[in-house]
């Protein structure tokens, strides 16, 4: 799913579509980073992913069953605990991964050559060397990176599980399964909207500024209303269709590997 990713964020990140080397379409994107950048040019900032996916899926679900727990303590409806459990969890797992999300970013928005960029390691040193690790540095845009995570977690944990006790389940496996993952495609689609205003904002914080040595773009908040004064409400939805490409199906088999992993624990444990 990365090259839908780099697309995402190459989208997010320009600001003049009358460049002859803008990216206007998906598969226009995929032809011009083919053509430009070869194969590898797709898999720019692949690293901090590998890196990070692991101990962020496990924040993500871990704390969604903590604070769910939590929550139960609480004369809380149960749709209400789940999207409170879910945004809390969005909340702690964007802690966690904004410090490799500055880094990927950085890497995907690099147009040279892949052999010609510097490696993951060397940039991160390079950004904690001029920058620092605060919000200016290996941090920033951690308001966006919230906002982004938490309401995305929020939908997609609320929705998935208010909607899953509605619909009804199928005794036979192959229905189960296709209802499991259609409620968690739903739920990854309507996350990625809810939550691209933010994603477009954490792109722009994150990545090159339009003049080099000025920060045009410094807080969430004031991103986002830069970018509807300058360009219009639909620069917020920048990087709509490849993110959900991404995460519609992704919200899916996240979502079946955690139900399936989770009863066999709950039967064997």
């Amino acid at each position: 799913m990365h090259p839908l990713d780099v697309v995402k964020t190459r989208f997010q990140v320009q600001r003049n579509v009358t460049d002859p080397q803008s990216y206007r379409t998906v598969r226009g994107s995929f032809q011009m980073i083919f053509r430009t950048e070869g194969l590898f040019g797709f898999y720019k900032g692949i690293i901090p992913p590998i890196l990070a996916e692991t101990p962020k899926r496990a924040v993500k679900f871990s704390t969604f069953e903590l604070y769910k727990k939590f929550l139960g303590y609480m004369s809380l409806s149960p749709g209400l605990t789940f999207l409170i459990a879910g945004l809390g969890s969005g909340l702690t797992e964007a802690v966690v991964v904004n410090p490799f999300e500055v880094v990927k970013v950085g890497l995907q928005v690099n147009r040279k050559l892949f052999k010609e960029q510097p490696s993951t390691f060397a940039y991160a040193r390079q950004i904690i060397k001029k920058e620092g690790l605060g919000f200016q540095g290996l941090n920033k845009g951690l308001t966006a990176t919230l906002g982004r995570h938490g309401i995305f977690n929020m939908v997609y944990f609320g929705f998935y599980h208010n909607v899953k006790n509605i619909i009804p389940s199928s005794k036979d496996p192959t229905l189960e399964f296709l209802r499991k993952f259609g409620i968690g495609f739903v739920s990854g689609t309507m996350g990625s909207v809810f939550n691209i205003p933010f994603d477009v904002a954490k792109s722009r914080i994150q990545g090159p500024q339009p003049v080099p040595g000025e920060i045009k773009y410094r807080s969430c908040f004031k991103t986002m209303e830069m970018i509807y004064r300058e360009e219009g409400i639909l620069a917020l939805y920048k990087g709509l269709v490849p993110k959900v490409m991404r995460l519609g199906p992704g919200g899916g088999v996240m979502l079946l590997v955690y139900e399936y992993t989770y009863a066999w624990l709950q039967e064997n444990w």
